[in-house]
């Protein structure tokens, strides 16, 4: 498995001083050895299927699970040798062919149509009142709240947060307001 992980880093880095030791201890050199050298380790080869079918996604989680280790070098060098041989055009065709699958099934996945987004603010925002009443404040403020002091109750810090926005936004008699998102309309209220 790793020999299509080898094929893909040999096409695509040029530059810079790469090497990866595979999970069998074998090293791999890539580039013309120019720059900071980085030396990475893959320690499983449950990972190597991964990272060659979304790279983007796997890079990172391998290295926090500890799949992919730093031995030289650090993240950053790593992430900077790879992205700059990227913008530079060196990416083989079957990494940008997957490269493509992989942002139109994103796409796809994420696509909201308008029934699924109905549905979607439906299974959001048609819950009772009662349900928000058991851990909001009595304004039923759906936002963030202000704690000015560590021993304020949510509902004093809820109010924090209205006169701290009160006041930056400077509002002046003829303005208007549009709360949305915030909760139940309490911000316009105390706004008002």
């Amino acid at each position: 498995m790793y020999k299509l992980i080898d094929r893909v880093l040999r096409r695509t880095v040029k530059h810079g001083d790469l090497t990866i030791y595979d999970p069998d201890g074998r090293s791999h050199r890539y580039g013309d050895g120019s720059g900071r050298p980085v030396v990475a380790r893959i320690t499983s080869r449950r990972w190597l299927g991964r990272l060659l079918r979304d790279p983007d996604l796997y890079l990172g989680e391998a290295y926090m699970h500890g799949a992919l280790t730093i031995e030289e070098g650090d993240a950053q060098d790593l992430l900077e040798l790879l992205v700059g041989n990227l913008r530079a055009g060196r990416m083989p065709a079957p990494g940008r062919l997957a490269a493509g699958l992989r942002h139109l099934t994103r796409h796809l996945r994420q696509r909201n149509s308008r029934t699924r987004a109905r549905r979607n603010v439906a299974h959001h925002y048609d819950v009772d009142r009662r349900f928000y009443r058991l851990f909001l404040d009595p304004d039923l403020q759906y936002s963030c709240a202000f704690f000015e002091r560590d021993d304020m109750e949510l509902a004093e810090a809820q109010l924090a947060k209205k006169r701290h926005l009160a006041a930056k936004l400077a509002i002046e008699p003829g303005m208007r307001v549009l709360d949305i998102g915030c909760g139940f309309g309490g911000m316009a209220l105390y706004l008002a």
